[in-house]
């Protein structure tokens, strides 16, 4: 059963405006020490931000073993190097979220 606290209103609106749009480049630093988190494209970055803050272990664990979550890795970091790609970003101390541009639709 997934119920969604009152005052996930006000946590979704915090992030949701500290979200922002970041050159890998930028994000590089915190890579390296292993704080950076991608979230898969299918997933909304703000609804992953609000489960990490509150802990949700339930749904953590099924988008990591779906692979829809995970630490950034080595061949990840390297594509969007070599891409020089603009990432969303949300912080949810100690982590960055980071997702790739969803594609446009025409």
């Amino acid at each position: 059963m997934q119920t969604k606290p009152e005052n996930d209103t006000d946590l979704r609106l915090k992030i949701n405006s500290e979200t922002a749009r970041l050159p890998w480049t930028e994000l590089l630093k915190h890579f390296a020490s292993g704080s950076v988190v991608w979230v898969a494209n299918s997933l909304d970055l703000v609804d992953v931000a609000v489960r990490i803050s509150h802990d949700d272990k339930a749904n953590i664990s099924q988008w990591m073993t779906a692979g829809l979550l995970g630490k950034v890795t080595d061949q990840q970091a390297e594509a969007w190097l070599a891409a020089d790609a603009t990432l969303w970003a949300a912080v949810v101390h100690p982590f960055i979220l980071v997702q790739e541009e969803k594609p446009k639709v025409h």
